[in-house]
């Protein structure tokens, strides 16, 4: 199962206590030493897609504690920082602040929750007119941030279309991804993707009329539209109203962020198969009003599947 947002605490590590300790024997005064930083926490950007998968289990995950001072003035262990992976292009945002952070390349690395500084222990309080004090410092808390994080994928090329659109088949075939398939709404339950030429295709789950009111699937998918640059529309060939489905799927899109509708389209009639030649011609004639690039495409056929793998080979 994909885990595409959750709402998660990041914690810098605890600074450690100072220590209250004296010399012993023939030596006086004190010598405790000073409390460990606490661990900083960062987010390391990589390209599994399910990596916020790790949230599901753990709502709360912090840095380690800075180590207590010791005797004879030897200060604490500093907390180890921590590493948090998480997708590519996620997106956290502060609940307090607002602050968005999103890793935008794999390997980028982002300082999020600093660690508490280590209490002093009773050998660096002391001073000429408190020379044995019996009490040190606690530490400070570590950085406690809460964050909204919501994954939105780096794809390329985006396959979005109505239910039993061919979509699932059509990444499969490209990219050999996988992906499962059947002749029943919402196959799709969760993002699918495939690498095509060194290049990402995400099959963005089924949409039907009323998405952006959240029917359906609702809304949960159509942030994954955002990044993508190319959108390739899947529309079934046996459908009886081909422009009817595209404008469907595109009136969701404008209702959820007008800008969809300006990225770039090509319009791919699939299951080509399924149509006879005259029929075939006739709906692309149809959608030929809608201004777009139409590529009549069907899995059984190589010579489709070249073309189109020459179109996004393009972009």
């Amino acid at each position: 199962m994909l885990i595409d947002e959750a709402e998660i605490i990041l914690k810098g590590g605890h600074g450690g206590p100072g220590k209250v300790s004296f010399f012993p024997g023939f030596k006086s005064g004190p010598d405790g030493g000073n409390g460990g930083r606490g661990g900083n926490l960062y987010l390391e950007a990589v390209s599994d897609l399910f990596a916020l998968n790790q949230f599901s289990r753990e709502k709360e995950i912090g840095a380690e504690n800075g180590q207590a001072g010791e005797s004879n003035r030897r200060s604490g262990r500093e907390g180890r920082d921590l590493v948090v992976k998480v997708p590519v292009g996620s997106v956290f945002t502060d609940q307090e602040s607002g602050e968005e952070i999103t890793p935008e390349k794999v390997g980028d690395v982002v300082l999020v929750s600093k660690g508490g500084l280590g209490g002093k222990g009773n050998w660096e309080l002391k001073s000429p007119r408190r020379t044995t004090p019996k009490f040190a410092q606690p530490g400070l808390p570590g950085e406690e941030r809460r964050f909204k994080v919501v994954l939105k994928l780096i794809a390329l090329y985006g396959l979005i279309g109505l239910p039993n659109a061919g979509k699932s088949s059509l990444l499969n075939e490209l990219t050999k991804a996988g992906a499962k398939v059947g002749d029943y709404p919402f196959t799709t339950l969760e993002p699918n993707l495939g690498s095509f030429n060194g290049k990402i295709i995400a099959d963005i789950p089924g949409l039907i009329e009323g998405a952006s009111e959240g029917k359906g699937l609702g809304i949960r998918f159509l942030k994954h539209i955002e990044k993508v640059e190319l959108l390739l529309h899947c529309i079934a060939a046996d459908s009886p109203d081909p422009k009817k489905d595209y404008h469907v799927v595109a009136g969701e899109m404008k209702e959820y962020n007008p800008e969809f509708l300006n990225k770039k389209q090509i319009i791919l009639l699939t299951k080509a198969d399924l149509a006879d030649k005259d029929e075939l011609e006739k709906k692309m004639t149809a959608l030929k009003t809608l201004k777009k690039k139409i590529l009549p495409v069907s899995v059984y056929d190589w010579d489709s599947l070249e073309i189109l793998r020459k179109n996004l080979v393009k972009v």
